[in-house]
């Protein structure tokens, strides 16, 4: 008879993943759920600038993976998964590089704009190496890393609500 072993994983495997509910009303506050449990604002109400806050806090800052449902007051709705971040591996001070302290650069944006977009939309801005979200007059700005669009010749601006395109030349 063969007997199978079993090696422990080097990594814990998430066990479940937690479900944000967020759903926009007409005046663009937000109500919440994580888990189906209502998690209210600290203050004021919720708004999207919140989104982050709200991820980081049911992701315990992105250690487990999340479920996120939004359902816009039209009716619309939407569902994106987010993974948990791999854990970071602690550098033992023996083997870390000495480093001399340096001024920081400052950093260097490029910045790309556009309107027509529906207040307050998530904005994909493709290359797809970030989203940003409209203003409250359907205004989308994303600011990159150089280093992110090297080699580009353009960089396009996709509401996901609003189907609005807008294209940049980086040059």
């Amino acid at each position: 008879m063969r007997r199978h072993t079993i090696s422990p994983l080097s990594e814990p495997v998430p066990v479940q993943v937690r479900t944000v509910i967020l759903d926009i009303h007409a005046d663009g506050s937000m109500s919440v759920t994580i888990d189906g449990t209502p998690h209210p604002p600290t203050e004021g109400s919720w708004s999207r600038a919140s989104f982050p806050q709200i991820i980081d806090h049911a992701s315990d800052d992105r250690a487990v993976p999340v479920r996120v449902e939004v359902h816009e007051a039209d009716g619309t709705s939407f569902t994106e998964l987010l993974p948990a971040r791999p854990p970071r591996r602690p550098v033992a001070p023996e083997s870390a590089p000495k480093r001399r302290k340096e001024k920081p650069a400052p950093p260097a944006l490029v910045e790309v704009t556009g309107d027509g977009f529906v207040p307050g939309e998530d904005v994909a801005c493709c290359l797809i190496v970030s989203h940003t979200d409209a203003t409250g007059d359907g205004t989308a700005r994303a600011l990159l890393d150089p280093a992110q669009v090297t080699g580009a010749g353009e960089v396009m601006l996709l509401g996901r609500i609003s189907g609005t395109v807008v294209t940049r030349s980086l040059r």
